[in-house]
């Protein structure tokens, strides 16, 4: 579902690829680097916005400070905080300021978009849409995965933790996928960062395809991780 985005950011080079990342994600952004010109837009009737990506340090206004005026206003569309500032303190300040979400510096893009679309499934009403890749479809809102094949459609029912699994393969078509950054997406951080989890699901999610009749589409790539063909047959 595409979500009309205000960004505020003054680092124009940051800002432009955040808008661009987003703008590929089908959403609509528009981009200011000015703190109170960015409350003006959020306060005015103009547009309507769903999410708002504000900068803390910004001239005219901080973001933390946008941020209060926001929930005072009460308005209630999800804040992004973006910035530099890590500590315990600040990231406590961030969040009883108003923000729901706070992203430190640097991130990686990959990163602020999986912290959006979490923004965005608190919508009352909000479907995730469903994600495809070759013969491959998956449903997250049913956690079922559809695989077309010659003979027909196979429906498979998935765990959460298979649906995260193949979510993340379904959005990396193709790509060499490190196991540490399938545990660092989609397991507690403090997972213990030699444990074998990432295999160990991968293995039971080939188990549960080849109860179905399929050829695992996930191929182990030695010393580098994993790769997702979305076609059917890749070897294990």
């Amino acid at each position: 579902m595409p979500l009309r985005i205000l960004l505020i950011d003054d680092e124009e080079d940051l800002a432009a690829a955040i808008q661009a990342v987003l703008q590929r994600q089908g959403h609509v952004v528009d981009r200011c680097g000015d703190g109170l010109e960015g409350w003006a837009l959020l306060a005015s009737t103009l547009a309507r916005y769903e999410l708002a990506v504000v900068d803390w340090m910004l001239p005219g206004l901080s973001g933390v400070d946008l941020c209060r005026r926001a929930r005072a206003a009460h308005l209630s569309l999800p804040l992004l905080l973006l910035t530099a500032r890590a500590t315990t303190a600040d990231r406590v300040e961030g969040l009883d300021a108003g923000a729901d979400d706070y992203l430190s510096k640097p991130f990686a893009l990959e990163e602020l978009l999986a912290r959006v679309r979490a923004l965005q499934r608190r919508y009352p009403g909000y479907r995730e849409p469903p994600l495809e890749a070759g013969v491959f479809q998956l449903d997250p809102a049913e956690s079922r995965l559809r695989v077309s094949t010659a003979e027909g459609v196979v429906s498979v029912e998935l765990s959460a933790k298979e649906r995260q699994l193949m979510a993340y393969f379904l959005e990396h078509p193709g790509q060499i996928i490190p196991g540490s950054r399938l545990r660092s997406q989609l397991w507690d951080l403090h997972q213990d960062p030699v444990s074998n989890v990432v295999a160990a699901q991968v293995r039971l999610l080939r188990r549960k395809l080849a109860a179905h009749g399929l050829p695992s589409p996930i191929a182990t790539v030695p010393a580098k991780g994993y790769r997702f063909d979305p076609r059917l047959g890749s070897e294990p």
